[in-house]
């Protein structure tokens, strides 16, 4: 790496630049599809938001287990899980990562320590954790990283999550992404708290506050978090103050934001134009490397959607495959 003060080596920001760029044109190309009506069921996307899952996954390994939110195709695609099969998931496809089943909002992959979303609003935060128990079980030195949002940090299964992590003194990590809004209801509106820090204090594990929209800022805060956790310094709640470009959802009318809200953020609190600005300054990648990974994804993504589009549905013989279970 040349002479800069970034903490990573080339490789491992051409990594972070690739997650986040294929994040990115997954998501971007998921809105242009689902305006067509060929997606079924809801879309939630993670544009605009994904410093923050890259920033935190760069440190986790595949034995460790993360629980998501129904924003969740980027914490999917940081973790590990295949681009082409969660295609074919969106579309309800039988070659998806979950065979048609899971969708947009439950793509899982347990072998790469992707847990997915529920139905329950918070309720991946006691799934984490189940996996740091596990975890403390057979001192692996894995974690278990709880996604919430806004509306979930108010959640009574996320609170005593976070008591329970604290009283067991698991290696938990408990990640709101705050993009401002839970749904359409402000955060400012909603919550009592100037902090979600200070909720953490409240149940004796420290926290931390950080922009999510720098790369370096949350993969600096959330090393330390985890590396504590490794070393059995208990749970910990990171903090990362983000943005959403899309609405909550597709077809969200998004009349409670701001005139120019959107045009702003694009403009001036872009996380992927923010990484790209540090690392050229820094002579630490040049624009040649970041156009190479740029056209290696844009041929990703065309494949997966060409593929999924054709790809099989399942039958009626698929109806009850995976839903019940021989011990």
């Amino acid at each position: 790496m040349s002479d800069n003060a970034l903490p990573l080596s080339k490789d491992q920001l051409l990594r972070a630049y690739r997650m986040m760029k294929t994040i990115r044109e997954f998501e971007e190309r998921v809105h242009v599809e689902f305006a067509t009506g060929d997606l079924p069921g809801f879309v939630h996307l993670y544009a605009g938001e994904e410093a923050a899952g890259v920033g935190i996954m760069m440190h986790l390994h595949q034995k460790d287990y993360i629980s998501s939110t129904h924003r969740g195709h980027g914490h999917c695609i940081a973790k590990g899980v295949e681009v082409k099969g969660m295609v074919a998931e969106l579309y309800g496809r039988s070659n998806g990562t979950c065979h048609g089943k899971g969708g947009s909002m439950h793509i899982a992959d347990l072998d790469k320590g992707m847990m997915g979303a529920n139905g329950i609003l918070g309720a991946g935060a006691p799934l984490a954790c189940g996996a740091a128990l596990a975890s403390k079980y057979k001192q692996d030195g894995s974690v278990g990283v709880s996604f919430v949002g806004d509306g979930a940090s108010n959640a009574g299964n996320f609170l005593e999550s976070l008591n329970l992590a604290a009283v067991w003194d698991l290696p938990a990590i408990f990640v709101v992404e705050n993009n401002g809004y839970a749904q359409s209801t402000s955060r400012d509106y909603a919550v009592a708290v100037d902090s979600y820090v200070d909720r953490a204090l409240g149940f004796g594990m420290p926290g931390v506050t950080v922009d999510g929209t720098d790369f370096f800022a949350v993969y600096e805060a959330a090393g330390e978090i985890i590396s504590r956790a490794r070393d059995g310094g208990g749970p910990s709640l990171l903090e990362c103050n983000m943005i959403r470009f899309y609405g909550h959802f597709e077809g969200d009318a998004q009349t409670y934001r701001g005139s120019g809200e959107v045009e702003e953020i694009r403009k001036n609190r872009d996380c992927l134009k923010k990484f790209v600005q540090q690392v050229t300054q820094t002579d630490a990648l040049n624009k040649s490397d970041l156009d190479g990974i740029d056209q290696e994804i844009s041929v990703l993504i065309k494949e997966a959607f060409d593929e999924a589009q054709k790809a099989p549905r399942p039958t009626e013989t698929d109806l009850l495959s995976d839903v019940y279970i021989n011990y």
